[in-house]
């Protein structure tokens, strides 16, 4: 064997030009391919890879110690290694390194919104030219939906960096866009509609001892629907004082679900019922053409009444009409009212149409509302944190609207609503009081869609609860 074609490593001069040059660099299957997905199918490949690794390692391993060679960090165009066949393992390694370097990746993204599409793009790998395009493309299909974007990106990796394959961003709603490349490799972005449906749910339970809201909620109704079902039941029940542990409650409702079967938006409430050993309301909500939104009995009948007992969103009754011990000035007196205590700035609602008589601080009362009724009757609202702006005298106020917000003003000691009725110049207790039909019943085509509404929504509470 020629000298310069000698493989002992004893004859090498120091040049890099008298070395043997008939030795193969480092095989491809040698080096180590780290991606963050696996190629489809089969994983054979990739174990066959690892063999050739090894295989290669011992090769080199051997040759060293027969030697006496010392492993360096020698640049690999200036190593050389001898000749030998390349191993059938490191073969197939080395094809499975070049399939996984274009392996087609996934990722599966949540975003706060549309305006994190770019950057996130970008932390794939995304050049910055590719992701502006992509995210222009689908922010283009998307929408204006506001809120959180799903998004499903997939590309590939090689080495000229990151290719998009198809990239699925969908709104809250179902919606959204579709961005992939045609045959000549240009962006494509396909809107896609929502799909959303909606679905009645029924709850069903029974009140505990501590109150209707930790009762409802036990039993697993919304939260948000509670006081438009207390509302409901406004002219018909005291939650306070007519209900007690055991009574029975049922509450439809609907809700908007899209494709994944995930409710958006908030549920609006259908129906409620209430029965107690006295007496047993069920009632729909329903809203006539070119009228409010109301809640009737199975026949139409409006639940509505020409006064409301309660002026107060889910207060607590503290003290009731009648003499009593104050107890700020320490000896019986007349209590000409009913006393509902809850939160400052809990809603009070006007009990009847009327017409303003008063609505100013008046010393012991505090902030002070009285109303004057088309029958006559007057309705005085006590210790308020505020008036509802343009409530003043003379001004007419609708049953049901909002005046002013409960409080603590005048000789008060804590928050909370005292309420009185007077007729005829006398206060009389609030919850004594005999109302009387307020609004008409449906008829006509009203009652017709009504009772369509109604079986809808008695077929969805018969099948739930078989």
């Amino acid at each position: 064997m020629a000298s310069d074609d000698s493989f002992d490593p004893k004859s090498w001069g120091g040049s890099a030009e008298k070395r043997p040059d008939k030795s193969p660099a480092l095989p491809d299957a040698w080096k180590v391919v780290v991606d963050d997905a696996e190629p489809a199918g089969s994983d054979e490949p990739r174990r066959a890879g690892r063999k050739g690794l090894f295989a290669g390692l011992a090769l080199v391993a051997t040759a060293c110690a027969g030697a006496g060679w010392y492993l360096t960090s020698r640049p690999a165009e200036t190593s050389a290694i001898a000749a030998a066949p390349l191993p059938e393992a490191a073969a197939t390694s080395a094809t499975a390194g070049a399939e996984a370097a274009n392996a087609l990746s996934s990722r599966t993204l949540v975003l706060t919104g549309p305006q994190d599409l770019l950057a996130t793009l970008k932390s794939v790998g995304f050049s910055d030219a590719d992701a502006n395009a992509v995210t222009k493309a689908a922010l283009g299909a998307l929408g204006a939906a506001k809120g959180q974007i799903k998004a499903v990106v997939s590309f590939i990796k090689s080495a000229d960096g990151v290719s998009l394959v198809r990239l699925e961003a969908s709104n809250p709603d179902g919606s959204g866009a579709v961005v992939s490349r045609n045959a000549e490799g240009a962006l494509v972005a396909n809107r896609v509609a929502a799909e959303l449906s909606k679905q009645i749910k029924v709850v069903r339970g029974e009140l505990d001892t501590n109150s209707f809201y930790s009762s409802a909620v036990s039993a697993g109704v919304i939260d948000s629907l509670i006081p438009e079902f207390v509302n409901a039941f406004a002219f018909d029940f005291d939650l306070q004082q007519e209900v007690s542990p055991g009574d029975v409650f049922e509450v439809a409702y609907e809700q908007t679900v899209n494709a994944a079967g995930e409710p958006l938006g908030d549920p609006q409430l259908l129906y409620a019922s209430l029965t107690t050993p006295t007496k047993a309301r069920a009632l729909y909500r329903f809203k006539p053409e070119g009228q409010d939104v109301g809640w009737f009995d199975g026949n139409g009948g409006s639940t509505v009444r020409s006064f409301m007992r309660t002026p107060v969103d889910g207060a607590r009754i503290s003290s009731k009409f009648g003499f009593r011990l104050h107890p700020v000035l320490g000896y019986m007196k007349l209590h000409r009212g009913t006393d509902f205590a809850a939160p400052t700035g809990t809603p009070i609602y006007a009990s009847g149409d009327a017409s303003v008589e008063w609505a100013a601080f008046k010393g012991a009362n505090g902030n002070l509302t009285v109303l004057r009724h088309d029958n006559g009757w007057r309705t005085l609202y006590l210790h308020q944190s505020m008036f509802m702006p343009g409530i003043a005298p003379g001004v007419r106020v609708m049953q049901g609207q909002k005046i002013g917000e409960v409080g603590t003003t005048g000789r008060s000691t804590g928050p909370h609503l005292h309420y009185e009725v007077h007729i005829d110049g006398q206060p009389v207790d609030p919850l004594s009081i005999k109302t009387e039909s307020g609004r008409k019943g449906l008829e006509g085509p009203s009652l017709t869609a009504f009772f369509s509404q109604r079986d809808r929504v008695d077929v969805a509470r018969a099948r739930q609860a078989q």
